[in-house]
């Protein structure tokens, strides 16, 4: 007896659905794709305990003729490609043909749909053709999912909380409106309507209706383009920041993507604008040739790859960075406006972790260097100044709490953090002097003697050629011992000592190679806050004036290397509507 049989097509769709339905909002995902695909204009959704009772998807598209909706219920059923070489231009977001078929293999599915000619009443039940009779003439489709993985209890139980299933919907449905701003959304949960966008195809305007003025007020708008690829989108400003890259919104071709080294070049273009562990929002659309984008990875279609990824790194990182610079960014002290939607609200606090990127375990900062770098010439961008910062004077009237310097002109009053302010001045100081080909070091009285374990000595032995571009003269001295007789001049008075063992620190831990220029960078923030007068430490009226007319002059003034802010503004006007001056 043959061992190897053709497997029933009732268990490979359950199959399939195992990669096609992993939760609530793989179905509304799958839906509203074949909707958008179907050339609707407006599509709204309808759940009941988070999709867990109830999903509905209905559009205006152009519907489907019986022939047509019954054969969308096959497996590999498609109207998206009909050859191989339609894989080379995929302009669809489904092409599959698995969606339809694995999600009706795993619930009760019930479709009525019409191409203005004809109405379709279809009920599959787990993969079993139920009921197909006339339906409604209405052209669009409609179809209403219900009694989710009953007959796969293993699956059932592990969907989430009715919460964290409503979340993920809601988030899915709201990147889903951001990259098709033509079409109108709707997300109604329980009777609460949570998501509703317009459909005018103003991207700034899809983005207040989804994240409300105290957002789209703070975007900034970017766009640029090369032989390869166009770039349109909107980035905010430094002051509104989330905790995750779940807002990290990429948009290729139309389709919301997730890719590592996109939001690589995102997060680097904002260095020293932000922290570390906090992420900026960012609504990126990036157009190419199809030829150069590969969808057909992973059932989800989510995960691409892109050539010229090279490219497409050096256009997102110049055209981010440069918005940046041209751009005023002191953050007003004041809201003015609430939270556009307070159910969503309620439902966002009671999410306790939000959905978990593939690659959150990455690093997004290089801490591994490239030795070959090390002699290179260091690559320097030309860095525009904006012109309102340039003509900003800063009047100082007092220090709160020895930290903030409190100064004020004639658009209103100003906090400024006085060691994150000099540690963005000497931050830019020394990056100068690194940078700088023209050395001026200082011949110490009494060499400074560095001690060393044996492999340590081994390492810095190797990277001393490196030291001496940058002005430092050491000479072995006994076992495992430097002394070190000169140094650059732009290490702080002092602390040269403390300063030369951070350095080597820094050489001694980038094992794995070494890059110029992060090397560089990690030098300049690490001394930059040493170099720095700290909190609750008295500085003169004239030492402040310096402070904040360097401050105005930096290439960016705005946050400290670390990312966090320098300086936050009280305007008149903010100042009147606290004092009831101004009742608007």
């Amino acid at each position: 007896m043959n061992r190897i049989r053709v497997m029933d097509e009732t268990l490979a769709n359950k199959i399939a659905a195992g990669e096609v339905v992993e939760k609530c909002s793989s179905i509304v995902k799958e839906l509203c794709e074949n909707s958008i695909d179907a050339g609707a204009t407006r599509i709204d959704v309808t759940l009941l305990e988070g999709g867990k009772k109830l999903i509905e998807v209905m559009d205006d598209g152009i519907g489907m003729n019986k022939e047509d909706a019954h054969l969308a219920f096959q497996r590999h059923a498609t109207s998206k490609i009909y050859k191989d070489d339609d894989l080379f231009f995929i302009d669809t977001l489904g092409f599959r043909g698995e969606a339809l078929p694995s999600i009706a293999s795993v619930s009760r599915t019930e479709m009525n749909t019409s191409d203005g000619e004809v109405g379709t009443h279809i009920i599959i039940e787990g993969g079993r053709l139920i009921c197909e009779e006339s339906g409604p003439l209405k052209k669009g489709t409609k179809i209403k999912i219900t009694n989710l993985f009953y007959n796969t209890p293993a699956r059932l139980k592990y969907l989430k909380s009715e919460q964290s299933e409503l979340a993920s919907c809601v988030s899915f449905l709201e990147r889903l409106a951001l990259s098709h701003p033509k079409i109108a959304f709707s997300l109604n949960h329980d009777g609460h309507d949570i998501v509703r966008t317009s459909g005018s195809g103003d991207l700034l305007k899809t983005i207040h209706e989804i994240y409300g003025l105290s957002v789209s007020s703070k975007m900034i708008k970017v766009q640029n383009s090369n032989d390869d690829f166009d770039l349109f989108g909107y980035i905010g400003k430094p002051e509104i920041l989330k905790s995750n890259r779940n807002h990290m919104i990429v948009i290729v071709n139309d389709r919301v993507i997730k890719n590592y080294e996109i939001n690589k070049a995102i997060n680097d273009a904002y260095y020293t604008y932000k922290p570390d562990i906090k992420f900026p929002i960012v609504i990126l659309n990036i157009y190419t040739d199809p030829t150069l984008v590969d969808v057909n990875i992973h059932p989800t279609k989510q995960d691409i790859k892109i050539g010229k990824m090279d490219i497409l790194y050096d256009l997102i990182y110049t055209t981010l960075k440069d918005a940046l610079y041209k751009n005023l960014l002191i953050p007003d002290a004041v809201e003015r406006m609430p939270e556009s939607n307070p159910y969503k609200t309620e439902v966002v606090e009671n999410i306790i972790k939000e959905q978990e990127e593939p690659y959150q375990n990455k690093k997004d900062v290089q801490t591994t260097f490239d030795f070959q770098a090390s002699e290179e010439e260091e690559p320097t961008t030309e860095v525009y100044v904006n012109p309102e910062m340039k003509r900003l004077k800063l009047y100082p009237v007092g220090v709160a709490h020895g930290t903030y310097i409190i100064a004020e002109n004639e658009e209103g009053v100003y906090l400024i953090d006085q060691h994150a302010a000099q540690e963005r001045v000497n931050y830019e100081r020394n990056m100068r002097a690194l940078r700088s080909k023209e050395l001026s070091t200082t011949e110490l009285l009494f060499p400074i003697t560095i001690e060393l374990s044996s492999s340590d000595f081994l390492i810095l032995k190797g990277k001393l050629p490196l030291l001496e571009s940058m002005g430092f003269h050491f000479e072995e001295f006994g076992l495992n011992t430097f002394v070190v007789k000169s140094h650059p001049t732009w290490l702080l008075q002092g602390h040269e000592e403390e300063s030369i063992r951070r350095i080597i620190d820094l050489l001694i831990g980038g094992l794995d190679g070494f890059d110029r220029v992060k090397f560089n960078e990690s030098i300049a923030i690490t001394l930059a806050c040493k170099m720095s007068i700290k909190a609750n430490m008295h500085i003169s009226h004239e030492a402040q004036e310096e402070l904040l007319n360097e401050l105005c002059a930096c290439d960016n003034p705005y946050n400290c290397p670390h990312g966090r802010p320098t300086i936050i503004k009280f305007s008149i006007y903010d100042l009147e509507r606290m004092f009831k001056r101004s009742m608007n």
